[in-house]
């Protein structure tokens, strides 16, 4: 079983994360400095920021990013759909298709039912870094 994310995803997590904490606007250069990422790749990976509306963007002399809504108002979960797409619920992970209605999988259930709790978790992380901590055991 396969479960990973695009470092795209990454990126625009440190990406909003560097702008809450610069709390001014920043230039691709500088926000690529921050998270990693060549100033060519910046763009790409906040696109999809932008394109929600969590991101504001100018370009000139006097252009850069900024973060618009605080970071407590996105997910975890968001960010991923916004960077790579809806997430897939339906491909089998034994099949690599949909699991047949008449003809569930072996591991249909149980794989059903992480994937359910995987995506509330996610859903339940906001962004903002302090809401990153290991959960209580």
């Amino acid at each position: 079983m396969k479960l990973s994310l695009l470092r795209r995803t990454d990126l625009a997590i440190g990406a909003l994360r560097a702008l809450a904490e610069s709390g001014t606007r920043m230039r691709a250069g500088d926000l690529g400095q921050r998270i990693g990422a060549s100033p060519g790749f910046v763009p790409q990976v906040m696109a999809p920021l932008t394109k929600a509306g969590w991101v504001d963007s100018r370009r000139g002399p006097t252009g850069g990013y900024r973060v618009q809504v605080s970071l407590d108002e996105i997910s975890v979960l968001e960010v991923i759909e916004a960077v790579e797409g809806p997430v897939d619920t339906t491909t089998c992970v034994l099949r690599g298709g949909p699991c047949g209605s008449s003809e569930l999988c072996s591991v249909h259930f149980p794989v059903q039912e992480a994937r359910t709790a995987l995506l509330a978790r996610l859903a339940s992380v906001a962004v903002d870094s302090k809401n990153h901590e290991e959960p209580a055991k």
